[in-house]
This record gives C-alpha cells, structure tokens and sequence, in this order.
C-alpha cells in the first residue's frame, strides 16, 4: 500500500508540471539519483516534456546528468537533443558515440538534424555523418553547405508538395499513404510540372473542401517566397509581417526544396533577441554551462576594449588637473555629469538597436527619430540641468558652479541623445552589427564629451 502510495505521489509530481520544471520534481530527482531509486527516476521524467527533460539535464550536475542519461537507456527521446544546451549537447553527444548519436538523428526532421550537427565540433560532426546512411547523409551535407543563418540551413525537407492539377480527394489519399510527410505540417504546396510553387492550400481548408473540387480552385496564390540563401532575421521579419504559419523556400531556378515552420522562426526570434543582448553586454555567447577558463577568456577582450575607452576618459581629466585642485567640488560632481549622459544615451541606443533588428527603422524615416532623440535630449537636459544645478547650489553655495554644471548637463544629454542614434545607424550603414560596438562607442563618446564640457566650462568661469 505505502508503495502505491508513492508511486501516486511522484506520478503526481511529475504530472502537474504545466509550465516547465519545479524546485520539488528537481529536487525528487537528484534525491532518487542519490538514493539510486531508479524506477522512482523513470517514474519522474517519464511525462515530462522533451523540453523539460533538457532543462532537467542542464540543471543536474555532470555526474547526475551521466547517471540520468543511464537510467533513461534506450528510452532516451532524439527530441530531447534540439532543446539542450549546445555545452550539455556536447557531453550527450561523448557520452552516447557516434552511432547512438546518429541513429537518434534520423529519427529528426531534417531541420532539427541539421540544427544539431552543425552546432557540434569538426571532429564530432565528422564521426556522426560517416555513421549516418548515406542518402540521408547527403541530404545534411548539403543543408550544412549553404550560409550559416540562413533559410538554407533553417528549414526542413520534408515537404506536402503536390500537382496543382489534382483534386482534393487525390490529395487526401496522397496523403494517407505516402511515407515521406513530415510529422506535422500546416499548408500543403501547389507546385507546376517544374516543381516551382504556385499557391498553397491550408490543411484545414483541404479537410472542409469536397473531394471532386481541383486545387487550383480553392488555393492561395499570394504567397510569400523565400530564397535558399536569405538571412534568418529576413525570414523572421517577414513571419512577423505577414503573420505566416509557414512559407515555402526555394533554389536559385525557383525549384521547390523545403519549408520553413512557424516554430522554428520563433527559436530565430529568441536566438537574434537574445544575441543582440549578450553583444550589447560585451558578452559572445551565453556562458552559463562554459567552464571558467572560456569564460573568462570570452570576457577579457570587451573588457580590455573598455579599459582602453576609460583611459581616454582619464586622459581628458588629467588635462584638468589643476582646475580640479582649485575647485575641489569639481571632483565629486563629475560622475554626475558623466553618469546621466551615459544612461540618457543607452535608452536612446537601445530603442535604436532594437528598431533597426525589427527593421521599424530606416534610411526613410532615420531624420524624424533623429530629430525626436534629439528633441527629447535637449528637454530632458534642461529639466535636469534645473534640478542639478539646485543641488549644487544647495550643497556648495555656489552659484556660477550650479550655472557649470548645469550647462555641462545639457551639452551632454543632447549629445547623448544625437549619439544614441547616429552610432547604431553609422554602424549599420557600414554592415557592422550596432549590437557589438554601439555601447562601447557610446560610453566613450558620454564620458569624454560629458568630463569635457563640465571641467572645460569650469576653467572658463570659476578660474
């Protein structure tokens, strides 16, 4: 009965997981891995979401990641591998070989295969493609050959393709016999005799048409194409746009070769979103799996880059030095200066990154989101330029000191705004991604014009 009991009680906890992972399953496996219960293991992880499965794999340590993966065996679902961490990834990958790797592969969609090989080192993708079968081998090699981020590399083979001269009762029975459709699919394809698409008929409408009716009759000829070699951000920009569930994607001749899913563009809209962040942190990759070593080492460069622009900023202190001897107040001020232009600046800059990666701007409307920014710095500037030079005023009973700073605060709020801008759209003008260098460009440009305009107003009017 206590037994029973249990079982009710870890089957209970596995099952109310609707919304990711808890502390308590997480916890109730590490215990079951500790106590080496490992039915209580199967028990836990068995309803869980592939997805879920990953995120149980990443949090686990190495050795309870190792003792997991052997309970789970044979069961071990090739699904669970697209969701991993692409560190964890590789441990799967060492610990499974290259043949338990590439039997799992073939069990995936195209996409999801490719998306797992090519993430992999040189040396474990060679060893997992010399397992594959040689038809299917050719089918991965040749996706891995088109430009990293691309429709190419993004979508999937498996395609409902069909003549647009059948009828809907023909389509149908395709359908139900063939045994090269993909798991799931959304949109069935009209193709001519060359196999370029000419409209698209949706899964639902097939399934409410009568049988006798020809596809040419009931389908969508505006429809939006996709080039094998057009970058994922495109792609997820016309997903976004035109609010599609799927889009055929085809060769240079216009051949029909795949398709690319709804599902796969909102992992492209995750991946850029979350890149573009990491890049305005200084930071390449997410490194929360990465050892110490690569991780600081993936650090040190943008943290040099950002010692090199602090010196420059120091540069310009020292050239005031004796203004700051005589005016001692000068030295506790400075931050203040320097610090408000630098956030007025990032709110600018991020509103900026993010629009030009949504594509909301560009070249046709860049003057008007100038000219706002810019608005917007010389208000701000003046109402903190007020508020400032009152404490000043307040705190030192100074007032040609409050008059400097104030001044000092609109110069570089005002430029701060104009930088905001125009470093992003410099940036992409000259193909280099605004989510690297705008930051560093920016804190360089707040800090020097910030330090210069307040100690360079006070060697004019408190000297």
């Amino acid at each position: 009965m206590e037994d029973t009991k249990n079982n009710n009680d870890l089957q209970n906890l596995a099952e109310d997981e609707n919304f990711g992972l808890s502390s308590d399953l997480i916890h109730a496996v590490e215990d079951a891995l500790e106590e080496s219960r490992d039915s209580d293991v199967e028990d836990l992880v068995e309803s869980l979401h592939e997805a879920d499965t990953a995120d149980l794999l990443e949090i686990l340590g190495r050795d309870e990641r190792y003792r997991l993966m052997e309970v789970i065996g044979a069961g071990f679902d090739p699904e669970i591998l697209p969701y991993l961490d692409e560190t964890i990834r590789e441990e799967i990958v060492e610990w499974l070989g290259p043949q338990g790797i590439a039997k799992l592969v073939q069990e995936l969609d195209s996409d999801d295969a490719v998306e797992l090989v090519q993430d992999l080192d040189e040396d474990h993708r060679m060893h997992i493609l010399a397992a594959l079968p040689q038809a299917y081998r050719r089918v991965i090699e040749e996706s891995l050959s088109y430009p990293e981020d691309s429709a190419g590399r993004l979508m999937q083979r498996e395609i409902v393709a069909v003549p647009s001269v059948w009828t809907i009762g023909e389509t149908i029975d395709y359908m139900r016999v063939s045994d090269n459709l993909p798991d799931d699919f959304y949109d069935i394809f009209v193709v001519d005799p060359r196999h370029h698409p000419v409209g698209f008929v949706p899964a639902s409408r097939v399934m409410r048409s009568r049988r006798h009716v020809r596809l040419d009759e009931v389908m969508d000829d505006d429809m939006r194409i996709i080039p094998l070699e057009l970058d994922q951000e495109d792609v997820a920009h016309m997903f976004r746009q035109y609010g599609l569930i799927s889009a055929p994607v085809v060769e240079e001749s216009g051949r029909l070769v795949g398709v690319i899913t709804v599902d796969d563009v909102v992992d492209v809209i995750d991946e850029e979103a979350g890149d573009d962040l990491m890049k305005m942190g200084g930071v390449s990759e997410p490194d929360l799996y990465e050892d110490v070593a690569d991780t600081t080492k993936a650090r040190f460069t943008w943290l040099g880059v950002n010692l090199l622009t602090a010196v420059l900023a120091s540069i310009v202190i020292s050239l005031f030095d004796a203004t700051i001897e005589k005016v001692v107040a000068l030295a506790v001020l400075m931050p203040i200066v320097a610090s408000m232009g630098g956030n007025a600046g990032t709110q600018t800059l991020t509103v900026a990154v993010r629009s030009l990666a949504m594509k909301d701007l560009s070249e046709a409307n860049a003057s008007r989101f100038i000219g706002k920014e810019l608005i917007i710095g010389v208000i701000n500037g003046f109402l903190f330029a007020l508020l400032t030079g009152v404490v000043t005023w307040l705190w030192f009973d100074q007032a040609a000191l409050a008059l400097v700073i104030g001044a000092a605060m609109i110069i570089n709020m005002v430029v701060a705004g104009l930088c905001g801008t125009l470093i992003p759209l410099g940036l992409e003008k000259f193909d280099i991604d605004p989510a690297v260098a705008s930051s560093v460009f920016l804190t360089t440009v707040t800090d020097v014009i910030g330090f210069f305009a307040f100690l360079g107003l006070a060697a004019i009017f408190l000297l």
